[in-house]
């Protein structure tokens, strides 16, 4: 099992919460997804270790972006 956090930029509502899980849950292997609007902390659990790149396309597919 493995874990990874990363910080999403430009989340405001549980709305944008729900479309920043959504689409990171389709990444093949993930497990599980939480998300902590205050920060933007996203923790992603799975299976294997995911490549940031996945994750990046996924958020941005959301709408928003990783920081840095």
């Amino acid at each position: 099992m493995a874990e990874s956090t990363y910080t999403v930029t430009g989340m405001t509502c549980s709305h944008c919460v729900a479309s920043v899980t959504e689409e990171v849950t389709k990444i093949g292997g993930v497990t599980g997804v939480a998300v902590d609007l205050p920060t933007g902390a996203v923790k992603v659990t799975s299976d294997e270790p995911v490549a940031e790149a996945d994750v990046r396309a996924a958020v941005e597919e959301a709408g928003y972006a990783l920081a840095g």
